[in-house]
């Protein structure tokens, strides 16, 4: 596997009140892929983006809904959205969007 898709810095400042997702799945709130996002970039690199996302929360106490990572040899960046309450983490395209 090698490099990693770039974190783009979100769109909102880091210490924005909308700024409190920490993208931690669990029983109600499972994380999930699109079948496109795991055939442009494979698993194995949306978990290892996934554990940056993760670290990347935890040092801030929060991020916004939306993270993007981008890699230049790719024609699409994969975007994880942490949907509300009842929701899912989502690692998908834009086009999935």
């Amino acid at each position: 596997m090698g490099l990693l898709p770039a974190l783009k810095e979100q769109e909102i400042p880091l210490d924005h009140p909308d700024s409190t997702c920490m993208f931690r799945p669990g029983p109600d709130k499972p994380f999930v892929a699109t079948p496109a996002a795991i055939e442009l970039y494979s698993a194995e690199v949306i978990l290892a983006c996934f554990r940056v996302l993760r670290q990347r929360a935890d040092e801030h106490q929060g991020l916004d809904y939306l993270q993007v990572f981008e890699d230049a040899s790719k024609p699409e960046g994969l975007w994880f959205i942490e949907d509300g309450d009842g929701g899912a983490i989502t690692a998908l395209l834009s086009s999935d969007y």
